[in-house]
């Protein structure tokens, strides 16, 4: 499958703080490919270069280069790359919480490729289709909305752009298990209309769950990449971001712990 987007050895840096060293990822045109790792390790940062959003941060991009379709993404704008089709939901659930829910959503499509009322009411369909929580609270300040609804509206609102490559931050962040679910199929649907998703994501089990391919960053480099469900039954992975203990390794220590000499306790 061809790959939709393609970065090559991308370098960033805060300063003089280095953020990724060479990272190099691929999303094939049609899947969900997931980006794991830690606090630090860069995962948000490779998000805000793609979608040229790292100047707003300080960042700068050193070396390497980012392609959508074959088009080079590194002379563009923000509001470029969101025009070429690539639309990134930052982490947090950013709404705009003084502005309605509608008011949002007509936020996004203001950089809809082939705008337009009929574009836009056919986008706004297809949004409150998956989310019609948010046709029931059209009026309503988005800052009054519960965490879960917020995701809901910002992912909504990245809809409204029709994006050809949607970059999710941390979409499962501070959610309860139940919505964080929900999320997790309505990312499932949002791929199965075609759209392609780079998936950046703390919680490994749901995101190797979705991925066809997954990358593992290390402070600012990738440490294991290949296919999703073959990292998720790595030992490796499944120890370091899982939370799965090696079995054999908490039987031999309980073995160990069994076998030892019993101390006698004296008391004072």
């Amino acid at each position: 499958m061809a790959a939709a987007l393609e970065v090559r050895a991308l370098s960033v840096g805060y300063g003089p703080v280095r953020a990724l060293h060479e990272v190099s990822v691929d999303v094939p045109s049609g899947a969900i490919t997931a980006v794991l790792g830690g606090n630090g390790a860069g995962k948000s940062t490779l998000l805000r270069a793609i979608s040229r959003t790292l100047g707003f941060h300080r960042g700068t991009v050193d070396a390497g280069t980012v392609h959508f379709d074959g088009r080079p993404l590194g002379g563009l704008s923000a509001a470029g790359v969101v025009a070429a089709g690539v639309v990134q939901v930052p982490e947090g659930r950013q709404v705009f919480a003084r502005m309605t829910v509608a008011d949002n959503l007509r936020a996004g499509a203001l950089g809809a490729r082939g705008g337009g009322r009929k574009r836009y009411l056919a986008s706004l369909a297809e949004v409150h289709e998956l989310f019609p929580v948010l046709a029931d609270r059209a009026g309503q300040r988005a800052g009054l909305l519960s965490g879960g609804e917020q995701q809901m509206l910002a992912l909504g609102r990245g809809l409204m752009a029709r994006p050809r490559l949607l970059l999710l931050d941390e979409p499962s962040l501070g959610l309860a298990p139940l919505m964080a679910a929900r999320i997790a199929e309505t990312v499932r649907r949002i791929n199965s209309t075609g759209t392609s998703v780079l998936l950046v994501e703390q919680n490994a089990s749901m995101a190797l769950r979705l991925a066809s391919r997954a990358y593992v960053l290390e402070v600012g480099e990738v440490a294991l990449e290949g296919d999703a469900a073959a990292l998720a039954a790595s030992d490796e992975v499944r120890r370091r971001y899982l939370g799965v203990v090696d079995e054999t390794a908490a039987e031999d220590a309980g073995r160990a712990q069994a076998s030892a000499p019993v101390l006698p306790r004296w008391s004072a």
